[in-house]
């Protein structure tokens, strides 16, 4: 009986541990933007978050384990935002139409945005690179197994290197990304002009010059909803 009414009362606290959580990281998210990392204290959230600053530590013991909480926490919606864009148009299940409902929801996400685009002001150095060294190889690893079944199924050329050509894909999608900030005020472009950049090159480095055939593309498009439940799955 103890037993039982011990589970019963844990599950009564979860959802509101669940919706407290929920609270300090949104509480979070909105200091980081308005202030930044180096003067975004636990006080500050947990006063934004209208908690106890003990409470924090209920889940998160560091300050910095609390904004690994927010970057997975991100990424995870981020996913499930491509997911539902490629969904919602067939057609973008497609190496290309990853690639750009990818860019477009990053830039979208302000956290997201910060880590591509590696804002140390916005996130911490230390917050980008511990992310960046736990995720890298998950995420290579994925990837070229795509690219490989992409290319066995005749969906993208398969006339260069495998390494060769996920090096050109990832350099052609997101480069642009970290040259645009970098340039004059006058030459710097737009999202969706960098969006619209990154699709026209890659149609060109990537396209075979024998279209798929329809079996093909629903063979393809069945391959990126499996990649993408994969990774909804296994976040990072």
């Amino acid at each position: 009986m103890a037993k039982r009414a011990r589970e019963d009362a844990a599950n009564e606290e979860r959802p509101k541990r669940e919706e407290r959580e929920r609270r300090i990281l949104d509480a979070a998210v909105e200091l980081l933007q308005k202030w930044g990392y180096r003067k975004t204290t636990l006080e500050d959230i947990a006063r934004e978050a209208r908690v106890a600053k003990g409470t924090l530590y209920l889940s998160w013991p560091t300050r910095d384990k609390l904004f690994m909480a927010i970057i997975e926490r991100e990424q995870t919606r981020l996913l499930r935002e491509i997911v539902s864009r490629m969904e919602a148009d067939p057609a973008d299940l497609t190496l290309i139409g990853l690639v750009k409902h990818s860019i477009r929801a990053t830039l979208q996400n302000p956290v997201t945005r910060a880590l591509i685009l590696q804002d140390a002001e916005f996130l911490g150095e230390l917050i980008i690179r511990e992310f960046n060294a736990a995720s890298y190889q998950a995420q290579l690893d994925g990837y070229m197994a795509l690219l490989q079944f992409l290319r066995e199924n005749c969906l993208i050329r398969d006339d260069i290197e495998l390494q060769e050509q996920a090096l050109a894909v990832v350099s052609a999608s997101w480069g642009v990304l970290l040259v645009n900030p970098l340039l004059p005020d006058n030459l710097r472009i737009s999202d969706e002009q960098m969006i619209s950049i990154v699709v026209t090159t890659l149609k060109r480095l990537l396209e075979p010059d024998i279209p798929p055939t329809e079996e093909q593309r629903r063979i393809g498009e069945n391959a990126f909803r499996a990649y993408m439940n994969q990774a909804l799955a296994n976040p990072l």
